[in-house]
C-alpha cells in the first residue's frame, strides 16, 4: 500500500464530503486506540473544523491515558483541533439503575449501551457545532466479523478508513504520525472495565481474520490453526450480518396495498 497517497486521497474525500454537505467540520469520539487515532488525524489534515471527544465509562486507566495523550498531540499539531472530556460514567449508572433486568447478568447488553450512550453524546455535540459524525470502524470490522455496536459506534454519518483492513490501518498510521503508544497498544473496544482485547473477545487476531476474510481456495490444504480462524471468522459473520446488510422492509405487494383503498 502507498501510505502516502492514500492518506491524501482520504483527507481529499473527507474534505470535498464535508463542503458538500455544508457542514463545518468532524466530530470524532477518542477511545484510546488506532482506528479512531488515525481517522482523527486525517479529518484534521483537511483543515476543517475538528472536535475530540473522550467519553469515559469506567475506563481503564491504560485507555484513557492514550486518548488523552492523543488528544494532546492533535491539539499542539493542529490549530482547527479542539476537544472535550466528558465523563459519562455517572449518566450510565444512572440509566443502569433504571433497567428491568439484571444488569450482572446482561454484560454484553450494558457494554453495548455504552457505545450507544457515546453516539447520543457525540451526534448532540455535533449537531450543536455543525460537524459530521466520522465513523472509526476498519474493514474487517464493518464488513467481515461486524465487530462494532449497532446503533453505537456503528452510527455514524461517513466511514474514511472501512477500505482499510488493520494492517493497512497500523500502516497509515505510522505514515501520519500517530504516536507509538496508539499505534503498539493491543487493540480493544473499550467496552469492558478490565480492558480485554480484541483477540481475546474474538478468539483471532486481526491479521488471521484478514486472511481468513480473503481465503476462498480448498480447506483441506491448510493447518488446524488456519482452520479453526475460518470457523471463527465465518461464525462471527454469519451472527452479525444484521449489522452488516440494509434494514429489512417487510414490502406489501401491490395487489394487497389496493385493498386498503
Amino acid at each position: 500500500m502507498q501510505a502516502k497517497k492514500v492518506a491524501q486521497y482520504i483527507v481529499s474525500w473527507l474534505d470535498n464530503y464535508c463542503s458538500e454537505a455544508k457542514a463545518e467540520g468532524f466530530i470524532i469520539g477518542i477511545s484510546g486506540g488506532v482506528d479512531s487515532a488515525l481517522t482523527s488525524m486525517l479529518c484534521a489534515m483537511t483543515g476543517q473544523k475538528v472536535i475530540l471527544l473522550s467519553m469515559p465509562i469506567r475506563q481503564t486507566s491504560a485507555e484513557y491515558s492514550r486518548a488523552k495523550n492523543h488528544i494532546e498531540d492533535m491539539t499542539d499539531k493542529y490549530e482547527n483541533v479542539s476537544s472535550y472530556d466528558i465523563n459519562l460514567t455517572d449518566t450510565f449508572a444512572s440509566f443502569e439503575k433504571d433497567m428491568p433486568f439484571d444488569i450482572e447478568e446482561q454484560h454484553l447488553a450494558m457494554a453495548n449501551s455504552r457505545a450507544r450512550l457515546r453516539m447520543a453524546t457525540l451526534y448532540a455535540i455535533g449537531q450543536a457545532n455543525l460537524c459530521l459524525v466520522a465513523g472509526t470502524g476498519n474493514k474487517v470490522e464493518d464488513f467481515g466479523v461486524g465487530f462494532y455496536t449497532k446503533y453505537g459506534d456503528g452510527g455514524v454519518d461517513l466511514s474514511p478508513i472501512a477500505d482499510l483492513t488493520k494492517t493497512q490501518v497500523w500502516e497509515l498510521a505510522e505514515e501520519v504520525g500517530v504516536i507509538n503508544e496508539i499505534v503498539v497498544a493491543k487493540p480493544t473496544d473499550g467496552l469492558w472495565e478490565d480492558g480485554r482485547s480484541d483477540e481475546d473477545q474474538i478468539g483471532a487476531s486481526y491479521p488471521e481474520l484478514e486472511w481468513a476474510m480473503e481465503y476462498s481456495e480448498d480447506e483441506n490444504d491448510i493447518s488446524e490453526r488456519q482452520k479453526e480462524v475460518l470457523a471463527i471468522y465465518r461464525k462471527f459473520n454469519r451472527a452479525n450480518k444484521h449489522k452488516m446488510v440494509a434494514i429489512p422492509v417487510c414490502e406489501i405487494p401491490a395487489r394487497i396495498k389496493l385493498i386498503m383503498y
